[in-house]
């Protein structure tokens, strides 16, 4: 066999390889992908991430915030220009797909298997990154939480912000 039949047949089976992984998805339990349209789950794994220290402490507030931030993203998101929507949402799929991940990450690995350390180091290779793909990726994803994180007026606080009052 020479080299060049050995760098085909190996490309052509690791390509079968990944492939078959993809379509093979085991499901996880509680996980209905039909049941999550809005990437909710992707989020839910994103936001801790992104508000590292912005979170409460308390295991039951941090709850409530953490969805508090989620609904709030996927409002903000239905007021996406049609467009960037479309992009967002080729994103979440990507991260939700195998293939995808392979692709976006260098590993196969589901997010929701990943520890935060792992999605922490992700994000700083996307960050760092020297496509300019990944670089928009990571700023997208993290302004979108951040603006849905303190869009909500009851994170203000940690701000030190007060509504103004308008006299009318």
């Amino acid at each position: 066999m020479n080299r060049r039949t050995f760098l085909v047949t190996a490309l052509a089976g690791t390509g079968a390889l990944a492939i078959g992984v993809n379509l093979y998805s085991p499901s996880y339990v509680g996980v209905n992908k039909n049941l999550d349209s809005e990437h909710r789950l992707v989020f839910s794994l994103l936001v801790p991430v992104f508000l590292d220290g912005a979170l409460p402490q308390t295991g039951s507030l941090r709850v409530a915030a953490q969805n508090r931030t989620i609904d709030a993203i996927v409002a903000t998101v239905a007021l996406l220009p049609a467009d960037a929507r479309e992009e967002l949402e080729q994103l979440l799929t990507l991260l939700e797909s195998r293939l995808g991940l392979l692709l976006l990450t260098g590993s196969m690995t589901p997010l929701l298997l990943r520890s935060p350390h792992e999605l922490i180091e992700m994000l700083e290779k996307w960050r760092s990154s020297y496509l300019d793909m990944m670089v928009i990726a990571y700023q997208g994803l993290r302004e979108l939480v951040m603006a849905s994180y303190y869009a909500c007026p009851e994170h203000w606080g940690r701000l030190n912000y007060e509504k103004p009052i308008l006299f009318g």
